[in-house]
């Protein structure tokens, strides 16, 4: 959390930069393709499990400098650069695998500043998405060995993982458990997909999960929760419009002497498809690069982590048992 306040905030400071830059295709520099035969690009968790979860961490990178030369996508090789995707890496998976094996591939995601714009992420976001296709082919021939999988991925990751599932072949989306979609936009063309097929309660399979949580409908993001057409409550795991109260950790924006636990109620609003949050204040998990009070995208994860990691284990002993 701390990480991304500080990288928003730079966002802020570099925004109107960002938004007036206009790609140059060809022109930017880009650091080493990584190179999935290679171990270091990738964080593991074998834990002889019969299914896995295949993770696609969200923007963890911003516009940085090397040597003079300015980058728009992360440098999977340079160890200051890797600390906070392996952060997210070992988060995640502490907090949501259980006993799955996980498996999370270092990427060249682009910049946070790169979407200021839709100029900037059309073209900087396709070399993210052919290196995560480049690791999931790797995945599926040198890692899975024909186990049932689950498909996740957060903010950038999701909407990575969300085109790999359109283009999955029929014997891997045979084998796909559920995939988690967490914190994206699913529009009405992405839904013609035969593979996109939404959830509708806790154990189904093969299925997608899509939620966006926010104070109410004016804190949607453009991208992240805007145009939405999937959605289900995390919580109870329905569909409806049924509200669900639950306990929560402490907010880490406070100080420490001003901590205490939050009780959440959530219901799902049928109009927008977005999952709205009563409990916490306007100003709560602000995301400032988008200057939106009440948006809790960075909260996605860990607000309903023990719902996920029980929800996966649930999936994945039905599949299995099927």
């Amino acid at each position: 959390m701390k990480r991304l306040k500080l990288l928003a905030t730079l966002a802020c400071l570099l925004g109107l930069l960002a938004q007036c830059q206009s790609p140059q295709s060809g022109r930017e520099a880009l650091p080493q393709a990584p190179n999935y035969d290679d171990a270091s690009q990738w964080y593991i968790s074998d834990r002889q499990s019969q299914a896995d979860v295949f993770y696609i961490i969200s923007t963890e990178t911003g516009d940085y400098t090397l040597d003079g030369v300015p980058y728009y996508h992360a440098d999977t090789y340079n160890d200051s650069l890797r600390a906070p995707l392996y952060s997210e890496m070992l988060g995640v998976d502490t907090l949501v695998s259980g006993r799955l094996n996980y498996y999370a591939p270092y990427y060249r995601q682009c910049s946070l500043q790169s979407f200021g714009s839709d100029s900037l992420m059309a073209a900087r976001y396709p070399i993210a998405l052919d290196d995560v296709r480049r690791a999931f082919k790797h995945y599926l021939s040198h890692y899975n060995q024909g186990r049932p999988f689950i498909l996740a991925g957060f903010s950038q990751g999701a909407m990575i993982m969300l085109q790999l599932l359109q283009e999955m072949d029929e014997a891997a989306f045979q084998r796909l458990i559920a995939a988690y979609a967490i914190g994206v936009s699913i529009s009405k063309d992405q839904l013609a997909s035969p593979h996109i097929i939404p959830a509708t309660g806790a154990a189904d399979t093969g299925v997608t999960i899509c939620y966006n949580s926010v104070r109410d409908a004016r804190n949607a993001i453009s991208r992240i929760g805007d145009n939405n057409v999937v959605a289900i409550n995390p919580v109870n795991w329905r569909t409806d419009a049924t509200p669900v109260t639950f306990m929560t950790e402490p907010s880490p924006l406070l100080p420490v002497d001003q901590q205490q636990k939050d009780t959440l109620t959530v219901h799902l609003d049928q109009a927008s498809h977005l999952l709205f949050v009563e409990g916490y204040t306007a100003t709560d998990y602000l995301l400032p690069l988008f200057g939106m009070e009440g948006n809790y995208h960075t909260r996605e994860i860990w607000l309903y982590r023990d719902q996920l990691r029980e929800n996966m284990a649930l999936r994945a002993s039905t599949f299995l048992n099927r």
